[in-house]
């Protein structure tokens, strides 16, 4: 099994679509006012986004993790385009570097670079073979 897609909700993608092309992604699909859908700027994911009239509540709200490489040089070209952070690069307990930012729904993004510890992180369970 292979993840290659996943759907976040909006309330108005006219305002997220140009936020997720500030991002880096670029449009393939557009079905407004109801749905959007990405490319990523490396592999073949897609990311898609479609309207809703109610977004999820909390701090238990979708998250998303998108992986970059060059973090921190990434993270600047995006400030000089105005997407704002809510957390700058910094080195996380569980060696990941990560950034943190919100799409204009209030979805949290999360912007990492984790090399070979995104896999195989020093407490990685061994599985007998």
């Amino acid at each position: 099994m292979k993840l290659n897609h996943i759907t976040i909700p909006s309330l108005d993608l006219t305002k997220s679509i140009p936020f997720y092309e500030k991002l880096g992604l670029t449009m393939i699909v557009q079905s407004m006012p109801h749905y959007a859908r990405f490319t990523c700027v490396t592999g073949d994911a897609t990311f898609s986004i479609h309207q809703t009239d109610q977004l999820p509540k909390g701090s238990n709200g979708v998250w998303v993790y998108f992986e970059c490489d060059h973090l921190d040089t990434y993270v600047e070209e995006l400030e000089k385009k105005g997407i704002q952070f809510d957390e700058l690069p910094n080195d996380k307990p569980w060696l990941w570097r990560e950034a943190w930012l919100y799409d204009p729904d209030g979805n949290k993004l999360i912007l990492y670079e984790a090399g070979e510890n995104r896999l195989n992180p020093p407490w990685k369970i061994k599985h007998q073979e």
